[in-house]
């Protein structure tokens, strides 16, 4: 099928790659010219393990093309739109760059032809965008197909997601729509992954409320971390115990910083906004608190360094490994990680930091930050170390040889990630999240 995809950003580019790979004929529109030679050069913009794979065999295969000319998408049946909607005012979703990827795609939309949102937004913005197409292309329908990428992993689950959603219209149309998404998606289809039909508005909210339970669970279990810490219990051994009940699961109940990244902040917040209004503002209010507990833990592992250095950083040492919100990324947007780090260095701190991944991203944000190549360069002279992004080389850093670097033995384990007993062998005090 020829394909579409509007917004070459982390969600597009993934997924322009990914419907290639699955064997379409893709045209990928953005409307940064620089990112657009880098994608069509080969080079991803940003780090996600498989995707200078799959974008490298696309290319070579000749199935997609970048471009920033939106004429290109014309004769494409379905055109996927793939735009952000960052954080505005008061926390609501800004939709500005869907509703102008909208109105530049709409002179090239045929009748016959299916426009595909994959963005997170506000649920009642489909039926808008929906009326809006209907007057200019009556012969076009609007779907909505939401995206659950983890980064991270975002091209294994746009080929073998867990589910896909189709948000369809009532009628000829949303039978229509139906038959082409599955097009589309035949390979993942036949591999039994789910499939779920629903109406625009369930579609809509099936991604934000996925967000916020994910979330909720998050800051449910840094909440018990809080008062295992002041009690004296281990949180980790407390997830255990109640994740082997199958109505909760264990998955999402690791204590540590809390959750970041460009979606389930901004996601809960946007959710909590659109609410408000609908005039249900306090079915979310509950939202507001998993914010705050989420915030809560970035002041609480600065507090502790600040204890374990004898009640200052100033003029202190602080080996901080890990950078990005999580592993296998380069995202820094809201991280724990580089918050904590940035708000020891305004408390006096020399933090000398790194992150297999991030630290270019980190560096264009946070330049008071000391960038080094490896753990070991920041482990030297440490007076405390802390751990702060949960990636395998540092799940797997020998406690003796970092004994043998830092200047004191002092580890924050603030993903609850480390050999808790390897290290304290080691000589090191250490304090994990709720342990």
């Amino acid at each position: 099928m020829r394909i579409s995809v509007i917004g070459c950003g982390y969600l597009g580019a993934v997924h322009a790659a990914s419907m290639a790979k699955l064997g379409h004929d893709v045209v990928a529109v953005d409307v940064d010219p620089v990112k657009i030679e880098r994608l069509a050069a080969g080079d991803a913009p940003f780090f996600e393990p498989g995707l200078p794979e799959t974008l490298g065999a696309a290319l070579a295969s000749g199935r997609i093309r970048f471009t920033t000319d939106y004429a290109e998408v014309a004769g494409a049946r379905v055109h996927f739109v793939a735009v952000g909607t960052p954080q505005g005012l008061n926390g609501a979703a800004d939709m500005t760059y869907i509703d102008t990827a909208i109105a530049s795609l709409t002179p090239y939309v045929a009748d016959g032809d299916f426009v595909v949102g994959k963005s997170t937004v506000p649920v009642g913005t489909a039926a808008r965008l929906a009326a809006g197409l209907a007057e200019t292309v009556p012969g076009a329908t609007l779907v909505w197909n939401p995206e659950f990428l983890r980064e991270g992993f975002a091209v294994q689950d746009t080929i073998s997601p867990d589910r896909l959603v189709y948000g369809v219209p009532s009628g000829d149309a949303g039978t229509a729509a139906v038959a082409a998404l599955d097009e589309v998606y035949a390979t993942t289809l036949a591999e039994g992954t789910p499939r779920l039909v629903v109406d625009l508005a369930t579609a809509e909210l099936v991604k934000v409320s996925a967000n916020a339970f994910l979330a909720t669970k998050i800051s449910f279990i840094n909440a018990m971390a809080e008062i295992a810490e002041v009690v004296g219990a281990d949180v980790t051994a407390l997830a255990d115990a109640i994740g082997h009940d199958v109505r909760i699961g264990r998955r999402f109940l690791n204590a540590g910083l809390g959750f970041g990244g460009g979606c389930l902040p901004k996601d809960i917040r946007a959710f909590q906004a659109r609410a408000t209004e609908l005039g249900v503002g306090e079915a979310l209010d509950f939202l507001a608190d998993v914010d705050a507990i989420n915030l809560r833990r970035r002041e609480h592992v600065v507090t502790l360094t600040e204890e374990l250095l004898g009640g200052s950083a100033v003029g202190k040492r602080v080996a901080v490994l890990g950078l990005a919100f999580k592993p296998n990324s380069d995202d820094v947007r809201d991280s724990p990680a580089l918050d904590i780090a940035a708000r020891l260095v305004e408390q006096g701190a020399t933090v000398v930091a790194h992150d297999p991944e991030a630290n270019a991203t980190a560096a264009r944000i946070r330049p008071e930050l000391t960038y080094v190549d490896s753990a070991d360069a920041a482990l030297e002279g440490a007076d405390v170390v802390l751990v702060l992004t949960e990636w395998d080389a540092f799940r797997k850093l020998d406690p003796a040889r970092a004994a043998a670097l830092v200047g004191s033995r002092v580890v924050v384990d603030g993903r609850n990630c480390l050999d808790r007993d390897a290290w304290t062998a080691a000589g090191f005090t250490y304090r994990g999240m709720g342990r």
